[in-house]
């Protein structure tokens, strides 16, 4: 007996992009996950100390950057659509879309860092620092690698290499990208936010 979805010749869906790629997001998530964990429970033991400490964070200076990611990522999800449908040059100028706006997020950062170092709040001022750090360090490093991907998925697309039957690879890098915008919209209200 056969399905529906055999008698009216839909393929069945596969997850996007690749196997090794969705390992490789599962094993960051589980490093993220285990940071982000450390900095609950401590906080949990030391409310005081955190709650003093995420007032010298800019929280507007946060949802900015939170902003930009999320925006790069629509622009990135518009961009894959446009692969999907053969488009790769109109994905092209979605991706460098999503370039320019994330590139928003690193210059924010940067002065960000810039201004806690300045302050005097390096990651040995007291334990919320020592973990905001390695936290938001550790997004930073992996923002600076999707940017890099991004930037080569543009490249390719420019090129016309990637279409509706060959954009696995591309896939992988946008998950990767989504990968990146995840983790943040957790980072942003624990960080930033949540006392």
């Amino acid at each position: 007996m056969s399905t529906s979805a055999e008698s009216g010749g839909v393929a069945p869906r596969a997850l996007p992009g690749d196997l090794a790629m969705w390992f490789f997001i599962l094993a960051e998530l589980s490093v993220f996950a285990i940071l982000i964990l450390a900095f609950a429970v401590t906080q949990a033991l030391k409310p005081q100390l955190f709650s003093e400490s995420r007032l010298l964070l800019n929280t507007s200076t946060g949802l900015a950057m939170t902003l930009s990611l999320l925006t790069a990522g629509l622009f990135a999800a518009l961009a894959q659509e446009h692969v999907r449908h053969s488009r790769p040059r109109r994905g092209a100028v979605f991706l460098l879309a999503a370039l320019l706006v994330a590139s928003v997020y690193v210059v924010l950062k940067l002065s960000e860092y810039r201004h806690l170092l300045a302050s005097g709040l390096g990651m040995e001022h007291n334990t919320f620092f020592t973990l905001y750090w390695i936290l938001t360090g550790f997004h930073f490093l992996h923002v600076l690698l999707g940017l890099f991907i991004l930037g080569w998925l543009a490249e390719r697309c420019r090129c016309g290499l990637y279409d509706a039957g060959n954009r696995s690879g591309f896939e992988s890098g946008v998950l990767y990208w989504h990968m990146v915008d995840l983790i943040w919209v957790v980072l942003f209200p624990l960080v930033y936010v949540l006392g």
